[in-house]
């Protein structure tokens, strides 16, 4: 894809500072949240590690309220580190410390990748099988999750689909060990059919060094190959970017 995103198709929602930021995040995953119940009894979420889910999750604990409906949440990761649970660089370990263990969300909603497994691509199959048989899919479906959360690196990656790796010409397997050559390791992750099949996708973004590949990302005519997060495209979902003062300082597009 050479041609800059549609700003016309997604809500760019500029914060002006990282705690507007974590605050306007976590009033969009409670409402989603909300939203997804009253009309099919569940929310399911997939969680992004990174610094600034981090802060997002624990403003979330900080202010969460025992009369949520945390019994119909399920939660989901759409990558993680190919290392065990509780190593300091899982992402489900972040989650767990900074949100799932601070409320009352049933073990049984919770929905970790196997990556302990030193098998990365037999990690990854094990999850996309967890996937299927949870969203009771079809041969050929998708799971529509009501709400992924996404983190943007400084080389525009998303989940752990890193520019120019395999994983992003996938278009059947839900859930890939994707082998990342800068970083001399396999990580699991979503596939692009699955992003791009959720009710919602929520970009988290915060700060001045990631302005230039936002400004990329968002309007630039480089190919998605090189930026994944421009990829990223709900077939029929929302698509919404929260996005500090810094990050978006150099959006053409973008007043204020």
């Amino acid at each position: 894809m050479n041609s800059p995103l549609d700003l016309r198709k997604l809500e760019l929602r500029k914060l002006t500072t990282p705690q507007d930021l974590f605050q306007a995040a976590a009033e969009e995953i409670l409402r989603a949240a909300a939203d997804a119940i009253a009309q099919r009894g569940r929310f399911t979420i997939a969680l992004s590690g990174g610094s600034t889910p981090r802060n997002l999750y624990t403003l979330i604990a900080a202010n969460a309220s025992a009369s949520q409906p945390w019994d119909q949440m399920f939660f989901f990761w759409g990558d993680e580190r190919h290392v065990p649970l509780n190593d300091p660089d899982s992402n489900y370990r972040m989650a767990k410390e900074t949100l799932l263990s601070k409320v009352p969300i049933p073990p049984a909603n919770i929905f970790p990748v196997p990556a302990e497994n030193p098998d990365a691509a037999a990690a990854a199959q094990a999850y996309e099988e967890t996937l299927r048989k949870f969203f009771a899919l079809a041969p050929g479906d998708f799971p529509r999750f009501d709400l992924i959360l996404l983190g943007m690196g400084p080389d525009g990656h998303m989940a752990s689909l890193f520019p120019e790796t395999a994983a992003l010409q996938e278009k059947s397997r839900l859930v890939v060990a994707n082998w990342v050559e800068k970083l001399n390791n396999s990580r699991i992750t979503f596939t692009l059919p699955v992003l791009n099949a959720a009710r919602c996708v929520a970009f988290l973004v915060s700060g001045a060094d990631k302005a230039a590949v936002l400004h990329e990302v968002l309007e630039g005519k480089a190919p998605g190959e090189k930026y994944p997060s421009k990829l990223v495209r709900p077939s029929a979902g929302k698509l919404i970017w929260f996005v500090d003062r810094a990050a978006a300082s150099e959006l053409l597009k973008v007043s204020g």
